[in-house]
């Protein structure tokens, strides 16, 4: 509860800004001061008066000014007392003209004007695919015409040097490329930051960069390189970077979109399609995820010659706009989707140009992945009835089979594979799960059926949970989870660390026996399965609450992202927290303690007002903010200058620092309003208070919702089970059916890609049904 001593009034006024004092008037010219006079006469002659009145003018206009004086004290005219004889002289007073209304032509309404990107987005949003004749089986499409691939420029050299055991060394254009690379790279980031991961980023480098270098350079060791003086030239550029101006900022937007219209379209079958990624990846250091044995080194700068592009025959060919280069290789291949590929030269992975998330060929994808998971609605039981019989089999190959489909089943376990971990991330996943991944009874209780599981997942994600298998969660009808602790224990015993716990287990065994079970099952179709199900399930419960109707829209969202943080904790969707979100929750911790402080103080001054024993004085009020603002608007003015007259590197930093500097001010302007938002310039009523503390009230209450919201969210990926498993109908349904607007849930990016599920109906399920749609 809110108690109103808390913060005394007087410590609230010591801190807010003492007013400045007026700026003394310079004295008045004479001719000015005339002036002024004559005005002031003239206005007093025209003043109502009895000398410029006759009498019965000068009753009329007293009787005029009583009726306006009592509507403004008692909201009506107050009707005159039977006058007597005397007054009979007051004539009626004659009847207002009534006012003629001046009817104003207005013109057509303006549509508005929309740009090319625009348009085209619009026209794109006209086709839909699922109404569209289908292509024969087999083919993705019959006509494709493209742009090809986007290179980035050719590298410019900057000329500055590196430090060599003290002294500068000089480098051709491509070693200088190179040691850029390094220079880029954030000492204190995720990769040179941990003493573990930067010991193999730097042996990868410097292999690499002694390639460059040659034989017989001076550079042999890294310990004595100097990288700095080409780090403070890329912070320079940054800064300078940041000097744009408005024009010359409209200038790039516009060679951006000139590029975009030749390489971000494709027509396929005679419509438009979006392109997902044109632009060719740009040499640099190879980063990874977690700790990649490759990263580190240098990728290499791809040529159209190492390209393959694919069209119809028909269309003309796209054109390689890198001059002296062509293509690789020219494809008409209808059965594949990919519009250019390539093999990238660290890992030996083929690459691909393909078109947009919110493409038909993805919509195509997702729904056929959708409606397969579906169809698991009709043979779950069956096969969750054949892995209990097959979790108490003689056959240890036939146990451990039953074991995995029960994790990937119940724990959403990916399938995994064996890794050679010289050339990629150790990874693992259900089948290549090691003895040194399971801790028994980890808590050391008696009795316990308890198992800490801990590995690197995919994306080198780590998960960890602690299972108890001999809860009611996996027990309950007839769930088997004490039968499959009592399996991890024989599969375990006897094993060192390193020794895989289902020994007689593949993952082409695994996909085997699912796609025997289900045609085109396996453990996505899986996760699929459980995350949409899950998802349904839970919201279900939470609709089924007797106070859901009285939900306001931003908490029944909020109820919605319990239910997802539900499906993504059980697919270990997982994100690291970023500086720039902590700093951002920090702040909105700190805007919520000033709002609930403000409405401690509102409390006060409702008090004070409400005592007439206290004087009003004491009412702290707002202090005017003029110069403060004069002042930024000030610095914001003069930066921009600065950036328009800018002509050498220099100036272009010091108009960065300036505007900086002004963009600083303004936080502190938004920052000073927003502390005194709450008060008044002048003293207020009580309703005025009252009503200001109830607004305060629902501003707490919203924040306060919306900071848990993100708090619980911050470590949990949310939109990775929205984008790839959990069906988007199910959540389509659920909007329409709570009346919550779509854009709460799905982004614009969302609402594009699942074009295909916004036409669903409130009473939507995920079912077998659906699982027989085509």
């Amino acid at each position: 509860m809110d108690s109103d001593d808390d913060i005394p009034i007087a410590s609230l006024s010591a801190k807010l800004p003492p007013k400045p004092p007026a700026a003394p008037q310079p004295p008045k010219a004479p001719a000015v001061v005339k002036q002024q006079e004559e005005k002031k006469e003239k206005k007093k002659s025209t003043l109502p008066s009895k000398d410029n009145m006759t009498k019965e003018e000068w009753k009329a206009y007293k009787k005029k000014l009583k009726a306006i004086r009592d509507f403004a004290k008692h909201g009506k005219v107050e009707k005159k007392k039977k006058r007597s004889a005397d007054d009979d002289f007051e004539e009626k007073k004659p009847p207002r003209p009534k006012k003629v209304k001046i009817e104003t032509k207005k013109g057509p309404k303006v549509a508005k004007t929309l740009d090319k990107t625009q348009r085209i987005a619009n026209a794109m949003k006209a086709f839909l695919w699922w109404e569209a004749p289908k292509v024969p089986e087999g083919a993705q499409w019959l006509t494709m015409e493209h742009g090809g691939v986007y290179f980035p420029d050719k590298y410019v050299p900057h000329g500055v040097k590196i430090n060599y055991n003290g002294k500068p060394v000089d480098l051709t254009p491509d070693q200088e490329e190179c040691a850029t690379f390094f220079a880029a790279v954030d000492p204190n980031g995720m990769h040179l930051g941990n003493p573990k991961t930067a010991k193999i980023f730097i042996d990868n480098f410097f292999t690499d960069f002694k390639e460059v270098l040659g034989k017989g350079h001076v550079i042999k060791d890294f310990a004595k390189c100097d990288f700095t003086p080409i780090t403070r030239h890329l912070d320079e550029q940054k800064m300078v970077k940041k000097a744009i101006t408005d024009g010359e900022r409209k200038a790039n937007k516009a060679a951006k979109d000139q590029v975009n219209f030749r390489h971000g379209y494709a027509i396929v079958d005679g419509h438009l399609e979006k392109v997902g990624n044109y632009n060719m990846e740009p040499p640099g250091t190879f980063r990874g995820r977690g700790e990649h044995p490759k990263m580190g080194k240098v990728k290499q700068r791809v040529t159209p010659e190492q390209v393959y592009v694919n069209f119809s025959v028909e269309a003309p060919p796209p054109i390689c706009d890198v001059p002296g280069h062509a293509w690789g290789e020219v494809r008409h291949d209808p059965f594949v989707q990919w519009l250019g590929n390539w093999k990238e030269n660290i890992n030996f992975q083929d690459k691909y140009m393909q078109l947009a998330a919110m493409s038909s060929f993805k919509g195509k994808s997702d729904r056929s992945k959708y409606n397969k998971a579906a169809r698991l609605c009709g043979n779950i039981e069956k096969i969750r009835s054949d892995i209990r019989k097959n979790l108490k089999s003689n056959d240890k190959a036939v146990r451990q089979l039953a074991t995995a489909m029960w994790v990937i089943d119940r724990l959403a376990l990916r399938v995994g594979g064996e890794k050679d971990t010289d050339e990629e991330a150790d990874t693992v996943g259900c089948c290549s799960l090691r003895v040194e991944h399971m801790t028994f009874n980890p808590n050391n209780e008696e009795g316990s059926k308890e198992i800490e599981l801990e590995f690197l997942g995919k994306d080198s994600m780590l998960f960890k949970q602690t299972i108890d298998f001999g809860s009611d969660l996996y027990n309950d009808n007839n769930g088997m989870g004490e039968q499959v602790y009592k399996n991890f224990k024989d599969f375990t015993k006897g094993k060192n660390a390193t020794t895989d716990i289902f020994e007689t287990l593949t993952p082409g065994i695994l996909n085997q026996h699912l796609s025997s079970i289900m045609p085109g099952l396996s453990a996505k179709v899986f996760r699929t399965y459980n995350a949409s199900i899950t998802l349904q399930n839970e919201l279900a419960k939470k609709i089924e609450n007797p106070a859901w109707k009285s939900l306001t829209v931003s908490q029944k969202v909020t109820n919605y992202n319990d239910a997802n943080r539900i499906v993504a904790i059980l697919c270990n969707h997982q994100r690291s927290v970023s500086k720039a979100q902590e700093t951002q929750l920090d702040v909105m911790g700190g805007k919520l303690q000033t709002l609930q402080d403000q409405k401690k103080v509102l409390k006060k001054i409702l008090k004070i007002l409400g005592d007439k024993d206290r004087p009003n004085s004491i009412i702290p009020l707002k202090q005017s903010e003029g110069e403060l603002k004069a002042g930024v608007d000030k610095a914001l003015a003069e930066a921009k200058k600065m950036k328009e007259e800018a002509k050498t590197d220099a100036q272009k930093i010091e108009a960065t620092k300036a505007d900086l500097k002004a963009k600083e001010k303004r936080k502190d302007l938004g920052n000073s309003k927003f502390s005194q938002a709450h008060l008044w310039e002048k003293i207020p009523t009580e309703s005025q208070v009252a009503s200001r503390i109830k607004n305060w009230s629902d501003k707490i209450t919203k924040m306060s919702l919306d900071l848990k919201n993100r708090e619980d969210n911050k470590e949990v990926s949310l939109g990775t089970s929205k984008i790839n498993y959990m069906d988007p109908r199910i959540s389509v349904a659920f909007c329409k059916e709570n009346e919550v607007p779509i854009e709460r849930i799905f982004s614009k990016t969302l609402r594009d890609k699942f074009n295909w599920a916004m036409s669903v109906q409130p009473t939507w399920q995920f079912n077998y049904e659906i699982g027989l749609e085509n």
